[in-house]
């Protein structure tokens, strides 16, 4: 364990995507989304209740399954813990394109501001997904590692939360379809001749289909096209490379590799999509992240 700076705590919701001994080893607090599967009430608590593939075939065999985000107060009983050891908070949310969680957590705030006027709780909305989210969560811990307070720290994820890049592709483009990203009829003729769509989240945190690629192969291999264009420093990228995956297992680890040969001082790392984002994309999906491109000035 190393030693940790600063009096103030960094948090995030589980949906950061990362896995609970990462984020107890990099010393970021978490909070869970919550989601409801066949009328019954879970926690997206990093499947520690349900294994992924028991919720993929539930979902598949036609189980009523839909997400819910945090209130205001599950977030003010959260930020209180470490406000009452006398800390600052620094919360990461889940873009707020995909979810409303971040207003959640800035009533909450506004909250306890005035019981607490000695403190400050600073929220910030990460405009990225799963483990995109999740990487902007761990550099914001090597930064405070490195010695940087609060309020530095804060300014410098509102400047560069655009510039982690986000892409997606998914294998099965059934609950794409049914959450509307995918129309029925693209989904059918994209099923029918092995088409995968490429997504990318915009500077506004909103998920948007780019292009439509036939294979999967041939799908990442565009991905590590768009990385070679758009990383910090192109091919000589050496900063964090998360990626994320459902079901997805020997894909991830085939990205991995052809990752570490385009960028030979990179080296990724690879998260299991938790619940909140899976309940959307289902099974089959994979996403790579990275800094690169401001995306305000795609």
């Amino acid at each position: 364990m190393v030693c940790k700076m600063g009096n103030y705590s960094i948090s995030c919701c589980a949906s950061a995507d990362l896995n609970r001994e990462f984020l107890e080893e990099i010393d970021v607090r978490y909070i869970y989304f919550h989601f409801d599967l066949g009328g019954k009430h879970y926690y997206d608590d990093m499947w520690q209740s349900m294994k992924p593939q028991e919720m993929y075939d539930r979902m598949l065999d036609g189980e009523d399954c839909r997400t819910s985000q945090i209130n205001a107060t599950e977030y003010e009983e959260f930020f209180e813990e470490v406000l009452k050891e006398g800390k600052d908070v620094i919360h990461i949310c889940l873009a707020g394109g995909l979810s409303g969680t971040v207003n959640s957590a800035r009533i909450a705030a506004n909250e306890l501001e005035e019981r607490y006027p000695d403190n400050k709780i600073y929220i910030v909305d990460s405009v990225s997904a799963s483990s995109g989210f999740g990487l902007l969560v761990a550099k914001a811990a090597e930064l405070r590692d490195a010695g940087m307070g609060a309020e530095e720290l804060y300014n410098w994820l509102e400047e560069h939360k655009y510039n982690i890049q986000n892409w997606f592709i998914s294998t099965d483009l059934t609950f794409l379809i049914k959450g509307g990203r995918v129309t029925k009829t693209a989904g059918f003729v994209g099923s029918a001749l092995k088409i995968c769509p490429l997504l990318h989240i915009d500077k506004d945190g909103k998920l948007i289909p780019m292009e439509k690629i036939r294979t999967t192969k041939k799908c990442i291999k565009r991905i590590i096209e768009i990385m070679k264009e758009r990383a910090e420093g192109g091919e000589d990228y050496s900063d964090l490379c998360y990626i994320s995956q459902a079901e997805s297992e020997e894909l991830a680890q085939y990205t991995i590799e052809q990752i570490k040969q385009a960028f030979p001082k990179c080296e990724p790392k690879m998260f299991t999509i938790g619940a909140t984002i899976g309940v959307h994309t289902g099974p089959g999906t994979l996403a790579v992240f990275f800094f690169g491109n401001d995306r305000r000035e795609e």
